[in-house]
């Protein structure tokens, strides 16, 4: 696949992305199969809507693609997982630590449960993921670990506490996995998004439009795209644009970088 002027041959490479049976996940997981790759995704829906998903992959490589179903609010499964897609396909080249869940509470009434199943998904499977892709990406001298943080990963909002401490948290995971895989040919950054119009953040948006008792056009205007100077939401064309660059021989270079594709907001 052509990212601008830049043609990625992924053809050699066997991925797995994470959250990825809708969303930024599902949209990665198709630019990595058109560009050649082995593609195993991961999530939980419906199962006729998730064949589809694998069906069209397969269609995008030209490759059997495989659909996992792991529960990562038990984040040690996510370890099974890479194991899973290592006796499949011999490897883990690219592993795509997308999976990621949300819950908005003030910090007083903020479920313990619903804490401890956020950081399961959106950062200590991340972790027990890449320790196990880590061992055979170092022994092949090539891998590629990225992560889906998000704006909030350097900033902070109130009411999403849990969500804030885990992609700050992924930042961090991102960083020492960049350090510790540099002289083996491992790159690992993390992508920050914006707001990206998936169904976890138009969740968001019909709630505060209910909250608000106000048109959905003015909350959208006054209470999200307020943050982009772009005045749109980010597409998940170009937040897979951003993973597939760093996949490519060209990203060698960059690691341990946390890059934002939120339409300009961390500039306000």
């Amino acid at each position: 696949m052509a990212v601008g002027n830049l043609s990625v041959d992924l053809s050699d490479r066997v991925a797995l992305v994470t959250g990825s049976t809708g969303g930024m996940g599902e949209e990665v997981a198709r630019q990595l199969a058109a560009s050649g790759a082995i593609v195993a995704i991961h999530g939980l829906g419906e199962p006729e809507l998730i064949e589809q998903i694998r069906v069209d992959i397969e269609g995008l490589s030209g490759k059997p693609a495989v659909h996992l179903a792991h529960d990562l609010t038990d984040a040690p499964t996510a370890a099974a997982m890479v194991r899973e897609v290592e006796s499949r396909f011999g490897r883990v080249d690219i592993l795509v630590n997308n999976a990621g869940i949300q819950h908005v509470s003030p910090l007083e009434d903020f479920p313990d449960e619903r804490w401890d199943a956020l950081i399961a998904v959106n950062l200590s499977a991340a972790f027990h993921a890449t320790k196990a892709a880590f061992p055979g990406m170092k022994q092949r001298r090539f891998g590629r670990v990225i992560a889906t943080s998000s704006t909030l990963g350097v900033t902070a909002e109130m009411n999403k506490a849990a969500y804030v401490s885990s992609k700050h948290g992924i930042i961090g995971l991102m960083r020492s996995t960049a350090l510790e895989g540099a002289e083996y040919g491992i790159t690992a950054n993390a992508i920050m998004p914006g707001w990206v119009l998936t169904p976890l953040a138009a969740g968001q948006v019909e709630r505060k439009v209910q909250a608000l008792g106000l048109p959905r056009e003015a909350v959208v205007r006054d209470h999200f795209l307020n943050l982009h100077p772009t005045k749109r939401f980010v597409e998940t064309r170009e937040i897979a644009g951003a993973v597939l660059f760093l996949c490519s021989d060209a990203a060698s270079s960059i690691t341990g970088a946390a890059i934002p594709v939120d339409g300009g907001e961390l500039i306000l």
